[in-house]
């Protein structure tokens, strides 16, 4: 591929639903996940730019009080106040957060007068105006995305990323919409799968990534998702949001006793098989979740459809957390934590009418999975 495929329209816009105090929450989000001989699980970047609708947050130890509903202009331009942030896994440590800043961020789409450079479709980019670089954006030729962060974090200080096309399943550009009730609920605009090559701190790194643009107007129930990489090309996750008692959770501890059991409110997977040239939804998703030694969990992961059964256990080998607190009706305090997980793949089985493939078939896997719980509304 030349260029990424698909409908970008929206990929670079806002209040694509009239937004609602409180719930209205839009992000663009890169999951960076690169070759470490060191690790099986790799090195691993996250970072997040959002804006949120509502008159104060408390993310970990910072408070944001977002000034309002996004300003656009007349060629589609938007100002909003928002947040970006990151965490960087060395493939050994979990540096958490390595950047929490409070900003006004510039959303400029490539059709725009202000566009340095070449005017196309579906390019843009995202810009924090910060006196460092925390830019994020895709050329109007869609040939490529780049990320650039300077970090002030004694464990990494620059980062240069470009993204280009992987295959077609992974890198056409993909939406997923639902409406609960009005305008409650969601739209997500993601690319499963990217090449990725630039510098960290001035060395050379490779690898792949995922990117989704989100926004989420409604409660947050407690979830389990997760995304795997294959040296093959292929692809695979699960989506599993959830009842549970720790919806009651107020505190962002490693491990809850309460958390034990759960009632999915809905299971999906997805499945890019490259060796077979073919994609597979499933309908069938279970997650089951073990308690490490140190206290971090393991996920045994069973998808299963008409003629697919994939099996999977992978282990978390460290974690990142955003704490959540928001005021809502009545004075009253909500909350949800979101955690992330670098995973190391333990066993894989993939059992379909061509045979079954293991772990050991695969040069690489890597992963990462999330897990969350409290109910932010």
């Amino acid at each position: 591929m030349d260029s990424f495929a698909g409908d970008f329209s929206t990929l670079w816009t806002l209040n694509q639903r009239p937004p609602i105090q409180h719930l209205t929450w839009d992000w663009w989000w890169w999951l960076v996940m690169l070759e470490d001989e060191d690790s099986k699980a790799g090195k691993q970047l996250m970072v997040l730019w959002s804006t949120k609708e509502n008159d104060v947050v408390r993310i970990n130890d910072v408070e944001w009080k977002p000034k309002g509903t996004p300003g656009f202009d007349d060629e589609g331009a938007i100002q909003v106040d928002g947040m970006v942030c990151a965490w960087w896994f060395d493939g050994t440590v979990m540096h958490d957060e390595i950047i929490a800043k409070i900003c006004d961020m510039i959303v400029l789409p490539s059709g725009h007068s202000e566009w340095p450079g070449e005017e196309g479709q579906g390019g843009g980019a995202v810009v924090p105006l910060l006196d460092s670089d925390c830019s994020m954006g895709m050329h109007s030729d869609r040939s490529q995305f780049w990320l650039n962060l300077d970090v002030e974090h004694e464990a990494i200080q620059s980062i240069r990323l470009t993204m280009t096309p992987w295959n077609t399943p992974m890198s056409t550009a993909r939406e997923a919409t639902a409406t609960y009730l009005g305008s409650l609920g969601y739209d997500i605009l993601r690319l499963h799968g990217t090449q990725v090559k630039g510098t960290i701190d001035g060395t050379d790194v490779n690898g792949t990534a995922y990117f989704q643009k989100v926004c989420v107007q409604a409660p947050s129930v407690p979830w389990y998702w997760g995304v795997l990489h294959f040296s093959d090309g292929s692809y695979l996750d699960w989506f599993l949001p959830h009842l549970s008692t720790t919806m009651l959770s107020r505190d962002p501890r490693e491990w809850k006793r309460r958390d034990v059991s759960h009632i999915s409110v809905s299971q999906g997977g997805l499945f890019h098989d490259a060796q077979n040239g073919r994609s597979e939804r499933f309908k069938i998703v279970t997650v089951e979740k073990q308690r490490q030694d140190n206290n971090l969990p393991s996920f045994k992961i069973h998808l299963k459809n008409e003629r697919t059964s994939i099996r999977a256990t992978v282990r978390a080998v460290a974690r990142a957390y955003w704490d959540f607190h928001q005021p809502t009706r009545g004075g009253i305090w909500s909350h949800l934590t979101y955690n992330e997980y670098p995973l190391e793949v333990e066993s894989l089985t993939i059992d379909d009418e061509h045979g079954l493939r293991q772990e050991s078939m695969y040069d690489w896997i890597r992963g990462n999975a999330e897990h969350s719980w409290g109910l932010l509304h």
